[in-house]
Formats: structure tokens, sequence, C-alpha cells
């Protein structure tokens, strides 16, 4: 049976670029991989004739001798004219491997950590940290400073960093040359693992630091000084850069994150910038009104004029007595709810006293008669 056309194989135009050789290959690949065509026996060979195909085309030289002889510039006999045959032929295994092998690096080498010659691994980074912070409510409206101890990874001092005894620096990783990773093939792929001998490092160290034990960090407390911002609520986040774990032998160190919770309080509650205030009242405060003194959260006092004849839920606001907005705006205001309180514990006199006020009071209470006069009404009709 005579060889098809690598170009018709891939699906594309004589001259096309490298670009859209690989572009071709990649998605011949995909489509023609025997795990996807279990039910085609077709589609091993097609998958390597795609595979054939784009080893031959992928290399310049290869290319070119394609382009002026066509099959036969790789069946011998070309003299000096193209390359030379032989070395498993390039229909074989090996060569078709090799050309899956770059398309799995097209694919999957960023996230393995880069592909064929991706030049060598950077040093590990340190872990990212989280401690919480629970601040009081004056704190968030104020903002304050704060020291706070963390236990975490931290350069070793004894190696700098390096992991190697007496400041010797590591040395390139024999078993995978530097690149912290090494390739093994399986029959048509070529998979890529972590060098077990660095651990993806891409360095060893021959006399490891008795300190750190070669890790070229160590468990350390360490005190901290964050700002807290004014108006930091609930969830708030705060990022220190840097002040996370160290990296493993001098790897740049990871970020310390501050989750911040304010407690509740005694006296005010809270809804974003808005503060909100219950103060209960006297039932006389309440029916002649008056002047009270409540709490804002700065420490200070503020005189509220209570209008006679005011009920329970009864709010006013204080404008700009709440918390600071924590990324600029307007400060918040204060709401206060009366709460009007009913005496106990009373006196003969004082009950006395009541009784008589209520019966000179049955034009002082409208709702009451309202709602009494309604309920009698609806007695008076399920009668009829």
């Amino acid at each position: 049976m005579a060889k098809r056309d690598y170009y018709e194989v891939l699906g594309l135009k004589r001259g096309a670029s490298a670009d859209e050789i690989k572009k071709a290959y990649r998605q011949k690949a995909k489509d023609l991989h025997p795990d996807r065509n279990k039910d085609n026996p077709e589609a091993e060979r097609l998958f390597k004739e795609a595979g054939e195909a784009y080893d031959v085309l992928k290399d310049p030289d290869k290319k070119a001798a394609y382009d002026r002889f066509g099959h036969a510039a790789f069946e011998g006999g070309m003299g000096n004219g193209g390359p030379r045959p032989g070395a498993g032929g390039f229909g074989g295994q090996g060569d078709f491997a090799s050309a899956f092998s770059d398309v799995f690096d097209d694919l999957f080498g960023d996230f393995m950590g880069g592909g064929r010659g991706g030049g060598r691994p950077r040093a590990a980074r340190g872990a990212d940290l989280r401690y919480n912070l629970r601040v009081t409510l004056e704190e968030a409206f104020s903002g304050l400073q704060k020291t706070i101890k963390v236990t975490s990874a931290t350069t070793c001092d004894a190696c700098d960093g390096s992991g190697a005894e007496g400041g010797a620096q590591p040395v390139t990783c024999p078993t995978c040359s530097g690149m912290g990773k090494v390739r093994a093939q399986q029959g048509f792929f070529t998979v890529e693992r972590t060098c077990p001998t660095c651990s993806g490092i891409g360095q060893i160290v021959k006399n490891p630091c008795k300190t750190c034990q070669g890790q070229g960090r160590v468990q350390k407390e360490r005190a901290l000084s964050v700002n807290i911002p004014a108006g930091v609520e609930t969830g708030t986040r705060i990022r220190l850069s840097g002040e996370g774990e160290a990296g493993m032998r001098g790897g740049p160190a990871g970020d310390l994150y501050i989750f911040i919770e304010v407690a509740p309080h005694e006296i005010f509650e809270r809804e974003e910038t808005s503060l909100y205030c219950r103060v209960p009242v006297s039932v006389i405060k309440a029916a002649l009104g008056g002047d009270i003194e409540v709490p804002t959260i700065d420490g200070g006092r503020s005189r509220v004029t209570i209008p006679a004849g005011s009920q329970s839920g009864r709010q006013m606001r204080l404008r700009g007595k709440g918390m600071p907005a924590l990324r600029g705006g307007p400060q918040g205001d204060m709401m206060i709810e009366l709460a009007v309180e009913t005496p106990v514990n009373l006196t003969a006199r004082q009950k006395d006293l009541l009784r008589e006020f209520e019966a000179l009071s049955e034009d002082n209470n409208p709702k009451s008669n309202s709602f009494f006069s309604s309920v009698r009404s609806f007695w008076d009709s399920m009668k009829s």
C-alpha cells in the first residue's frame, strides 16, 4: 500500500508553517488516539501514520528534503540529497514516540513545570500562612498597630538558606541534570515526573547543614507588627507579602494572610458602617418626653431628645456617629432604638396611683382603644 502524502495525512497544504503543523498534529493525535477509538480498528494505524508525518514535517531539514523528493528522500539511494536513512526509520516507534513527546510537552508542559528545554526550575516557594486575629469593636473603629507572634519555617541562619554545611553551594542533580524532572518512555507516551533525587529542585546538597538537615529553613517564632486600619470588619483579610513560610533552599517566602474577626459588643450592634444601640426608657420618660445621654463608639456622649408619646421601637439617627468606611467614604450613622420599660416591683402607693391614672386616661391610648373597639365589633358580629 502506497504511503499517503504527509501533508494530506495531517490535513495541510504544502508550505504550512511550523505552528500550523504542530496544531494539526495535536488535533489528529487527540482525535485518533486508540484509547478514544476502541471500536475503530483503523484508529491505531492512522494514529501512527499521523505521528510519522509529524516527525518528518516538524524537522526543518527533513521537511525540506520531503518537500523536494517526497517519500523517496527517506528510502535510501538519495546520495547526499537527503537525510541519512536508518536510525530506526522515520516510521519506527522511537521516532513516533519522539514526535508525540513534543506535543505532550506543548499540551502539558506548563502544568508539569515547563517543557523540553524549559531551563532550570526555580526554587520552591514557601507556603502561604493564615493567622486569625480577633479585635474589639473599639479597635475596629479607631484602627491600631498590633504585634502578633507567628511560628513558621524561616531561613536557616547557619547555612544562609542554602541547606549546605559551611556555606557550600548546592550542586546540579545528576539524575535530572538540573531540570527537576525526569522522563520515562511508556509505549507511545513520554511520561514526565518529578525527579526523585532532588524532589524537583534541580540541585542536591552533598554535605547537608546540621542545623536544618539540608532543608535551608528551620521552625522559629517571629514577632510581627501588623497595621489594622480603621473600619475593618469580620472577614477583612490583610496580606503581609513575604511573611509566610520560607522557601526550600533559598526559595522565595510565601505570604501571611491575617483574617480579622470583630468581637461582639455589649452595647452596640454593627451592620456595615451603621451602629445600633437599644436604649431602655421609662414609661414616664416615653410619655412626657425629655433628654437622655447615650454613649458613642469613640467613648463620648451624645444628648438625644425623646419626643413626648414615644413608643417602643422608635428610632432616632445620630449622623456620623457610626463606623468609618474601610476604603474611604463617609462615616456611618448611629441609630438609637427606644425600648419602653414597664415598671416592676411596685409599692401599694404606686399601684394606687397607676389605677387612678388609668381611670383618668381613657382618651390617652388611641391604639388600645381602636384595637379593643375592633375586637368588640368582631365578637358582636360572631354572635349575630
